[in-house]
C-alpha cells in the first residue's frame, strides 16, 4: 500500500503545476487577433468568422459553437477579434465567393502566446 504522507504532498504539487501551465483563453486580455479570409488567395468580403476559445480543432460547423463573430469588411476582408488572452482559439469562417459563384468555409488554430500579442493569420476557405 502505497504511503499516503508521501502521495497527497506529490499530487497536491502535480496538480498546481499543471493547473499553472493551463493557458485561459477568452475575453477580458489585451491581445488581438486579426487578418484576412481567403479563398485561393483571393479575399472573401463580408463573410463571418466565428472564434472558439480554449480550441485547437474545429468545433463543429455551427454558430453556436463558437462563442463571438466578426464580419470581415467589404473592402478586403479584413477581421479582427480584440481583448483576448493568451491561450488556444479555433477561427472558423463562413463566406460567398463571387468568382466561383460558391459557398466558401474553412478555419484555422491560433495560439496567442504573449498577453498584448497581435497575432496576424489569414483564415483560409474553400469549396
Amino acid at each position: 500500500m502505497p504511503n499516503t504522507k508521501l502521495l497527497l504532498p506529490l499530487l497536491s504539487v502535480a496538480l498546481i503545476t499543471v493547473s499553472a501551465c493551463k493557458k485561459e483563453a477568452g475575453p477580458d486580455g489585451n491581445a488581438t487577433i486579426t487578418g484576412h479570409v481567403k479563398h485561393h488567395e483571393d479575399a472573401i468580403p463580408n463573410a463571418t468568422v466565428y472564434i472558439k476559445y480554449g480550441a485547437t480543432e474545429l468545433p463543429g460547423t455551427d454558430p453556436i459553437d463558437y462563442d463571438d463573430e466578426a464580419t470581415a469588411s467589404a473592402s478586403d476582408a479584413h477581421y479582427s477579434f480584440t481583448g483576448l488572452k493568451r491561450g488556444d482559439y479555433y477561427l472558423f469562417a463562413i463566406g460567398f465567393d463571387s468568382a466561383c459563384v460558391c459557398d466558401v468555409i474553412g478555419g484555422v488554430s491560433i495560439s496567442i502566446e504573449e498577453k498584448d500579442e497581435t497575432v496576424e493569420t489569414n483564415v483560409p476557405v474553400t469549396e
